[in-house]
């Protein structure tokens, strides 16, 4: 573990340290190490080549910042299923913000499409914010195209939360499902099954997106709900 952590200091960029610090204010700018993300995807395969990374995904909670995106971008690369599931498992009630909770994105699972949904379901329906917004990341990643089904709609929408993170999920989750669902999405909206915060960024986002027509955003538009 140390060897890693002298090998993240070596890929140390101070100018991009102050930048990320900017970008996540709820981490401990002292946790920051700041290495660029091509740095340390690249650094992930070195570890996953040389068999280093169980004790490495074993070490937790880790220090850094930079080691939990590391831990992130490892795990990514993971080919078995079961091993992958179960670092996740393990290393979700460890994140703490959304960098690292987003760029954890498992390329295994583009094949096990059945055995994740069963797990975002569980996922989806933790306390803990940040295994919400992933299971949340991957109901949009992996089931919006061919794998859509109308009641991933209904599971998302019934997310209710206080946490900023989470709603901004539900609300990116749905303005995505807006572009790539239209017709089937758009009675969420027009029957305000989000809370009003999280609807009105729904469609804010969707009407930022150019895969959306003029007229749909027009109508989009119209649907914003009034805050008291």
């Amino acid at each position: 573990m140390n060897n890693i952590r002298e090998e993240l200091f070596k890929l140390q960029d101070k100018k991009y340290m102050e930048f990320q610090i900017k970008l996540i204010p709820n981490v401990n700018p002292e946790t920051i190490i700041g290495i660029r993300t091509p740095e340390l995807r690249k650094y992930a395969k070195e570890i996953i080549k040389s068999d280093n990374y169980v004790s490495f995904l074993e070490d937790l909670p880790h220090e850094y910042f930079d080691e939990n995106q590391l831990h992130a971008f490892v795990i990514s690369e993971l080919k078995s299923y079961d091993e992958c599931i179960s670092y996740i498992n393990k290393f979700l009630p460890y994140v703490d913000n959304w960098a690292t909770c987003d760029q954890m994105s498992p390329k295994v699972f583009k094949k096990y499409h059945d055995k994740l949904l069963e797990q975002i379901k569980i996922w989806i329906e933790s306390k803990e914010t940040y295994t919400v917004r992933f299971g949340i990341g991957m109901l949009m990643q992996y089931y919006l195209d061919d794998n859509f089904k109308m009641e991933y709609l209904e599971m998302v929408s019934s997310v209710r939360s206080k946490e900023y993170y989470v709603n901004m999920m539900i609300a990116w989750y749905f303005a995505t499902a807006l572009v790539k669902q239209y017709d089937l999405t758009i009675p969420f909206i027009e029957n305000q099954k989000l809370d009003i915060w999280t609807h009105n960024k729904a469609i804010q986002k969707a009407i930022e997106s150019y895969r959306i027509t003029d007229e749909k955003k027009e109508y989009l538009k119209s649907l914003k709900i009034k805050e008291k």
